[in-house]
């Protein structure tokens, strides 16, 4: 990787300095927090069979640390043997005192326009890492899984509704069902209440206009805690959220009787448990795309966790505004699409994450 995209880069600098160009190439690595520290924390489990909360914070920082310098060296004499055309005498580390110095200026400036804020949000969680994941730090990968259709009791015991999902065990957190409110087969039911199998809570139908009447059976289970689309719908219906999972992937205690399987245990057992009390419409095979940590590989969550964002909204005219007056260009054009729809579909960006190594985020609390 390093051969590759600094050859490119060289011969950039030097193209450019052919040019005429004053053209400055500042050398510098990258702390890479999440990747960092799970070599390291790899390394001392397969060297002393010990994990980072083994160690204090200090002295699992000490050794990060001097596994930087040494990975530091190493990089950089690769570059040095490419012979890239570095000014080598401003050799910079993200973590270095000048650019520390930078994050808690810019955080303050971004703070105070009122940029940045805390609360409880949806994010993408890695439970081996147990941290909250950027959007572009989660890769997706093709998978066979299986669509579980369920019937949901109505708690006059006039009938049920059908809803299916590749997530049987997150029907322990759903707090309503939806349909969209122009579907006939519903109406008569919006307002009514569903007898939730297995924990036995009463639920709200609900009408919500972002149902697809046409998908499925129209009907949509509501898992705020642990559904994007689900969170934004809780919020416009003001309906309660409830976790049922823990920091490292595992279902708790508002799992019940599941508490304490991971979240794929979980899946099969409540599968299992809908089968016993008679309420499995059917089960199909079903090929989609899953969330992956870009570093761990353990399957993203959906988790609600107060995190740090930044504020992305007042940034998007903007960057659209960019390309289309054309003081952007991308090349080729024809991936204009893809960045506007990128762009018009950005989330606030969680900044905060649950790491020892890295940047600590400028706050202090009485």
């Amino acid at each position: 990787g390093h051969a590759l995209v600094d050859t490119l880069q060289d011969v950039l600098i030097r193209w450019k300095r052919m040019q005429g160009f004053e053209a400055l190439w500042v050398p510098g690595t990258d702390h890479a927090g999440i990747a960092t520290q799970t070599v390291v924390e790899r390394d001392q489990i397969a060297k002393n069979g010990k994990r980072r909360k083994d160690f204090s914070r200090e002295e699992f920082l000490k050794l990060v640390w001097e596994w930087k310098e040494n990975s530091q060296k190493r990089i950089l004499n690769q570059l040095k043997r490419l012979g890239c055309s570095c000014d080598w005498d401003r050799l910079a580390f993200t973590m270095d005192e000048k650019r520390n110095k930078a994050v808690h200026t810019m955080f303050k400036k971004m703070f105070d326009d009122g940029l940045i804020y805390r609360g409880d949000y949806l994010v993408n969680w890695d439970p081996v890492t147990q941290t909250a994941l950027a959007d572009d730090e989660v890769e997706y990968e093709d998978r066979d899984s299986n669509l579980w259709h369920m019937r949901y009791p109505l708690s006059d015991g006039s009938g049920h509704l059908v809803v299916a999902t590749t997530r049987p065990e997150t029907m322990l957190g759903d707090t309503a069902v939806a349909v969209n409110p122009d579907d006939e087969r519903y109406k008569s039911l919006i307002g009514k209440t569903i007898r939730l199998p297995i924990t036995n809570r009463e639920i709200p139908i609900i009408a919500d206009s972002y149902v697809d009447a046409a998908f499925g059976t129209g009907v949509v289970k509501i898992t705020p805690a642990h559904d994007p689309n689900d969170y934004e719908m809780a919020l416009r219906q003001n309906l309660p959220m409830i976790n049922i999972m823990t920091p490292d992937g595992k279902i708790n205690e508002n799992g019940g009787e599941f508490a304490g399987l991971t979240m794929e245990e979980g899946r099969l057992a409540v599968a299992d448990t809908i089968k016993a009390l008679g309420l499995m419409e059917k089960v199909e095979p079903y090929h989609h795309r899953v969330g992956v940590s870009y570093r761990s590989k353990a399957v993203i969550e959906p988790y609600l966790s107060k995190q740090w964002f930044v504020k992305m909204s007042p940034f998007k005219d903007k960057l659209i505004a960019a390309v289309r007056e054309k003081k952007v260009h991308i090349i080729p054009e024809d991936w204009e699409s893809t960045y506007f729809h990128w762009i018009e579909n950005l989330r606030d960006w969680c900044i905060s994450r649950q790491l020892w190594w890295g940047h600590r985020i400028p706050i202090w609390y009485k």
